[in-house]
């Protein structure tokens, strides 16, 4: 980890239970859930094959809350405006900013609106499984390890009919409760606000950081594509990630990867434009290369998968690769990946990279570990829908055939 930067973790915590209609799935880097399979047809949808996670958009609109209490030993959030209200209101501007910036891509279901107005809560430690989404700034958890400094911890069903708190799932891999935690108690990290931000140079942006952590509410993992906003370590103290979202362009802090990760798991059924996909297999030139163990790997798992756009060079999209899923699953480790809702009328170059850098598997291991389940981690788990996950190829180096 180079000096300055810091990692975000999202904690995914997928052990409840919906419904969804299972086709061939994608590698994109979203939080997985496996259906229970174990549960009736009715409830599970009888297929093993793993479902994004999500939030309920349409009817129903997203709320979120925030607790007004904060750190003041030491005092972890700086403002400009030092007054008890001026100081909720610019750390509140900030929360409403970063939901903005994901209900402002063209493309998705997820449009200006989905979010209800911002809830404040004047009590600590709100943050818990209790199926209100919040923000907590003064809630101390043993999920800050040395380095993390803000995390978000996701809990999603996998079958419709299980209840959190007042709230029943009404589909597999709905999200029934996402907690935002920033770290409250190192007196060595502090953020600022974004008109704090110049100010206090030595302060991680709180709104960059918050509008990560929204990516991991509304399903997201991490990213491999390092201008993403999902990609895992934060911009150096005093900065801001990406671009400042603005009156013309409010979605402006997201590259192009976020915004076709958005697409993908909030595709709007009336789009034209964003229609575009790329499907293909990452195989071994020897095939003996690969893993005796578990069976059935024929191809390679785990590749970073990115498409660019070759008339500008921009990452438009990035995968990880290796794995197909058809109803009933499991899974199969074949090399596919699949990249979707990309811009119709371009061209596009696509290569495959090894997770051996600055992102590991264990920085996307919610896209990746999840993807199986088997009786010896869920008893009584049916064999015939059962898979193991192998460990994610980093040996490999990529060479690609020219086109025909």
């Amino acid at each position: 980890m180079r000096d300055g930067l810091r990692k975000w973790v999202a904690t995914g915590v997928a052990a409840l239970y919906g419904l969804w209609s299972v086709t061939t799935a994608h590698g994109y880097a979203f939080n997985e859930i496996v259906p229970d399979v174990r549960q009736p047809a009715s409830v599970s949808g009888g297929s093993a094959c793993p479902i994004p996670a999500h939030q309920l958009v349409g009817a129903d609109s997203i709320a979120v809350q925030w607790s007004t209490v904060l750190s003041a030993n030491p005092q972890t959030i700086l403002t400009t405006d030092q007054t008890a209200t001026g100081r909720l209101n610019e750390i509140e501007a900030a929360i409403q900013q970063s939901e903005n910036v994901w209900s402002s891509v063209a493309g998705t279901s997820l449009p200006t609106g989905s979010f209800s107005p911002l809830t404040r809560v004047s009590t600590a430690n709100i943050c818990g499984a209790d199926r209100v989404n919040s923000i907590c700034f003064d809630q101390p958890d043993m999920g800050f390890t040395p380095g993390v400094l803000a995390f978000t911890r996701v809990i999603t069903a996998d079958a419709i009919n299980i209840q959190l708190g007042n709230v029943v799932s009404t589909e597999v891999g709905q999200i029934l409760d996402a907690d935002i935690y920033f770290n409250p108690s190192d007196a060595n990290v502090t953020f600022a606000t974004p008109s704090a931000l110049s100010a206090n140079p030595k302060a991680y942006d709180l709104e960059s950081l918050m509008i990560h952590e929204f990516g991991h509410l509304l399903g997201f993992s991490h990213s491999g594509v390092w201008s993403a906003i999902m990609y895992p370590f934060a911009a150096a103290p005093g900065t801001f990630s990406g671009q400042r979202p603005t009156a013309q362009e409010p979605d402006a802090p997201l590259a192009d990867d976020d915004r076709t990760g958005l697409r993908t798991l909030y595709p709007d059924p009336n789009d034209t434009t964003y229609i575009g996909s790329i499907a293909g297999r990452i195989v071994p030139a020897n095939p003996l290369s690969l893993p005796a163990t578990p069976p059935g790997v024929t191809g390679i798992f785990g590749a970073h998968v990115v498409a660019v756009d070759v008339s500008d060079g921009n990452a438009i999209a990035g995968t990880l690769g290796g794995w197909s899923c058809t109803a009933p699953g499991p899974v199969q480790f074949d090399g596919s990946y699949i990249i979707q809702h990309l811009p119709v009328g371009h061209s596009y170059s696509v290569y495959a990279e090894a997770l051996d850098g600055a992102v590991t598997p264990s920085t996307v291991s919610t896209a990746l570990t999840t993807l199986c389940r088997n009786a010896n981690t869920d008893p009584g788990w049916p064999a015939t829908q059962a898979c193991v996950v192998p460990a994610v190829d980093q040996q490999f180096s990529s060479r690609v055939r020219p086109a025909p």
